[in-house]
């Protein structure tokens, strides 16, 4: 992990963090791993954070990502940080692969299959009507906070689904599309089921029943604007104000494979910009931790400067 984030022995590192005890053992870690010229700051929280005049990076909508404790704590009756709302749903996202969810899920959640929102044929967002007729089954409404996670299962690009081992996928694409949608509150769990467990919070069995609902309550698509069709893509090309990013592997990119066992075609849309996701369409190394969880965003910031 160290190695991946670019921090190397002869670094000088300051180790700071929401405790004295996370700060310490993260400390201890780092000089028992060979790292020497290391220093710890205590007062992030009280002095730093705390003063106005000085300089702090947040991102815009980064209560969109969503920790265990925070789910934790919402599935508990509490109120966590940023959440106002009095109804939500935790959706444990899969592609055909329901044994993903019964194997073991957070207690509470549902599943939604991917194909309740995408079409078989081309994966591609389905009509407003099949949107709005699947978001309602599933419980959700437009004012409904919605929770996503998926269950990464070691994806084999031999099998004849690899993506239904990719639930971590799965969760992204179907968040999409309810933003699209029009659901106004839409979490992603950072880490997915394995940051869960990781956690060592409870993991359920149950097949949790969906609680229906008459009314998604808003005209779908709510946020058209999300989603690009060829036509938008063709002018994007065009237009020297416009990029069409590529997030595939290098392989996929120049045309070598295609990336799935079930599409015969190669190669890229001519003029997209290669955006570099790792080593093949369902593992997304470049943009992931080791733990599942979401690299930093000055991470990717600099994979998609490297690639113009």
């Amino acid at each position: 992990m160290v190695d991946h984030k670019g921090i190397k022995p002869d670094d000088k590192l300051v180790i700071y963090g929401y405790s004295k005890e996370e700060t310490d053992e993260v400390a201890r870690r780092f000089q028992k791993s060979g790292f020497k010229n290391v220093s710890v700051y205590y007062h992030f929280v009280d002095e730093w954070s705390a003063n106005d005049q000085w300089p702090m990076q947040k991102l815009e909508r980064f209560r969109n990502l969503v920790s265990p404790a925070w789910v934790q704590q919402l599935i508990s009756g509490n109120r966590p940080a940023h959440y106002t709302n009095t109804k939500y749903v935790i959706v444990h996202a899969h592609y055909r692969n329901r044994d993903a969810y019964l194997s073991g899920h957070i207690p509470g959640a549902i599943d939604m299959d991917t194909l309740a929102l995408e079409a078989p044929e081309t994966w591609n967002r389905r009509s407003p009507e099949e949107i709005k007729e699947a978001l309602e089954k599933h419980g959700i409404t437009a004012d409904t906070t919605v929770v996503l996670y998926g269950k990464y299962m070691h994806p084999d690009n031999a099998h004849e689904f690899p993506g239904s081992a990719a639930g971590d996928i799965g969760a992204i694409r179907n968040a999409f599309i309810m933003l699209y949608a029009g659901v106004k509150d839409v979490r992603v769990l950072n880490g997915g089921y394995q940051s869960w467990k990781d956690e060592g919070f409870e993991v359920s069995l149950s097949d949790e029943p969906k609680q229906a609902v008459a009314e998604f309550g808003a005209p779908i698509p709510a946020r058209p604007e999300l989603a690009v069709d060829t036509p938008e893509a063709k002018q994007m090309i065009a237009s020297t104000r416009a990029e069409l990013v590529c997030v595939r592997s290098w392989p996929e990119y120049i045309g070598e494979v295609s990336g799935y066992n079930y599409i015969e075609p190669k190669g890229r849309i001519p003029g997209a910009v290669f955006a570099d996701c790792g080593s093949d369409a369902y593992h997304m190394e470049n943009y992931r931790n080791f733990d599942h969880t979401t690299r930093e965003f000055h991470e990717i910031a600099e994979i998609w400067r490297n690639n113009a």
